[in-house]
C-alpha cells in the first residue's frame, strides 16, 4: 500500500527520513590565479608542443575556466585576475605580488577553502618555493601547469588543473602548505623541480619522492606530508611584506655554475657589481672548481655571504671544515636556485654569518 493511501504515515516518514539524513555538503570553494604561461597559451596548430608562444595570445584566467567546462562540478571555482607572465620573465616582485594577493583574499574571504596558481613550468618551483617561505596559511596553495597548450594534441591542462582542484579542496591538504602538482602527482614546494624540457611527466622531487597522487577518479591519495610552512613563513617573512604595498628593495643574489676548468672571472664580476649573496652550484662532491676557490674566499672577505651547494639534484652540502676555515656556508640540500630564493628574503633581516647557516640548514 502506497504512503498516497495514507497521508498521514506518509508525512511522518518522510520527516523521519529528512531528519535522519546528513547535512547536506557546502561544495568547497577554491580561488584559481592566472599567471600565464604555456597552460594559458595558444598554440599554432596541434603539435605546437615546442614553439607555441610565438602565436602571441594568452587566454586570460576566466576564459580558460569558461572554455574547459565542468572539471570538478563540485568544487566552486572563483577566478582571481593577476597579471599574465610568460614564467622565463617572472621574478621577486611578481612573487612578492602573488603572495599578497593570495594572504589578502585569505583575509577577506575565510570561506576560501584553498587556492590554485596555474604557472609556466620553467620557474614553478621557485614561485611555489617563494610562497611557502612567505605565506603561512592553513588553506592549502597549489600551483600547476601544462606542457603542452590546450588546443593541441594530447594537452595536460584540463587534467592538470582537475587534479590540482581535487588537491586544494581535500581535506586532508589543509596545513600542507604549498603544493605542486603535475602528471597526477603531488609535490612538496621544498624538493620539487622540473626535471625535462617537454614529457608530460616533467617534475620529481629526488631523493624523497611526491607527496601523494592523484586517481583517475580525481582522489588524493597521500602517502606522508611535508612538514608544515609556518616555521619556515616566520623565520623569513618579515613583518608587514605581506600586507604593505611598498617595493621591496630586493639584495642582489646571483648563483655561479662550477664546471671543469671554471675561474674567478664571473665572481669578481659580480663582487665587482655590488652582489650581497653568491651562491656556488658546485662540482658533485658540493666544492667549487680549484680555479674558484680563491675568488669566493677573497669574496667572503670583501662582506658577501657565499653559500656552497651543489649542481646534481640528489647533492647535499654539510657543514665542513674547508668551508668554516673560508668563511663558506653549507647549503644543505637545497637547490641552487631554492637558496638563492631563501637568501633574498633572509638578507633583508640580517647578514650575519651564523645565524644564516642556522636558517639555511633548518629550512
Amino acid at each position: 500500500m502506497s504512503s498516497a493511501d495514507h497521508p498521514g504515515r506518509g508525512r511522518a516518514n518522510g520527516a523521519t527520513a529528512a531528519a535522519s539524513a546528513p547535512a547536506q555538503r557546502r561544495r568547497p570553494r577554491i580561488a584559481v590565479i592566472g599567471t600565464g604561461g604555456t597552460f594559458a597559451m595558444h598554440a599554432r596548430h596541434r603539435f605546437d608542443w615546442v614553439e607555441y608562444a610565438e602565436s602571441g595570445v594568452v587566454h586570460p584566467i576566466d576564459d580558460l575556466l569558461r572554455t574547459l567546462g565542468d572539471i570538478a562540478p563540485d568544487v566552486e571555482l572563483l577566478p582571481l585576475s593577476f597579471r599574465s607572465l610568460g614564467s622565463v620573465s617572472i621574478g621577486p616582485d611578481d612573487w612578492l605580488a602573488l603572495a599578497r594577493l593570495i594572504h589578502q583574499n585569505a583575509a577577506r574571504d575565510p570561506g576560501i577553502d584553498g587556492f590554485v596558481v596555474t604557472h609556466g613550468t620553467a620557474t614553478l618551483e621557485e614561485t611555489a618555493w617563494f610562497l611557502s617561505l612567505a605565506l603561512s596559511l592553513d588553506a592549502p596553495v597549489v600551483l600547476t601547469g601544462a606542457q603542452r597548450p590546450a588546443n593541441t594534441a594530447g594537452s595536460d591542462v584540463a587534467a592538470n588543473l582537475r587534479a590540482a582542484v581535487a588537491v586544494a579542496s581535500a581535506p586532508a591538504s589543509r596545513g600542507a602548505g604549498v603544493l605542486v602538482v603535475m602528471d597526477g602527482l603531488v609535490f612538496d614546494a621544498r624538493d620539487v623541480s622540473k626535471a625535462s624540457s617537454f614529457e608530460l611527466n616533467a617534475f620529481e622531487a629526488p631523493p624523497f619522492g611526491p607527496l601523494a597522487r592523484v586517481d583517475a577518479d580525481a582522489q588524493v591519495v597521500w602517502r606522508r606530508h611535508a612538514l608544515t610552512d609556518a616555521r619556515r613563513a616566520a623565520a623569513l617573512a618579515a613583518p608587514g611584506l605581506l600586507a604593505a604595498e611598498t617595493q621591496v628593495d630586493w639584495p642582489r643574489v646571483d648563483i655561479v655554475l662550477s664546471y671543469a676548468g671554471a675561474d674567478r672571472v664571473v665572481i669578481d664580476a659580480l663582487v665587482a657589481a655590488g652582489t650581497r649573496a653568491i651562491v656556488c652550484a658546485g662540482l658533485a662532491p658540493g666544492r667549487p672548481a680549484s680555479g674558484e676557490f680563491g675568488a669566493y674566499v677573497d669574496a667572503v672577505h670583501a662582506g658577501v655571504v657565499v653559500v656552497q651547494a651543489t649542481r646534481v639534484p640528489r647533492g647535499s652540502v654539510p657543514v665542513q671544515r674547508f668551508l668554516q676555515a673560508a668563511g663558506i656556508l653549507a647549503g644543505g640540500d637545497l637547490s641552487p636556485q631554492k637558496l638563492r630564493i631563501a637568501l633574498l628574503l633572509a638578507l633583508r633581516r640580517s647578514a650575519d654569518a651564523a645565524a644564516l647557516q642556522d636558517l639555511l640548514l633548518s629550512l
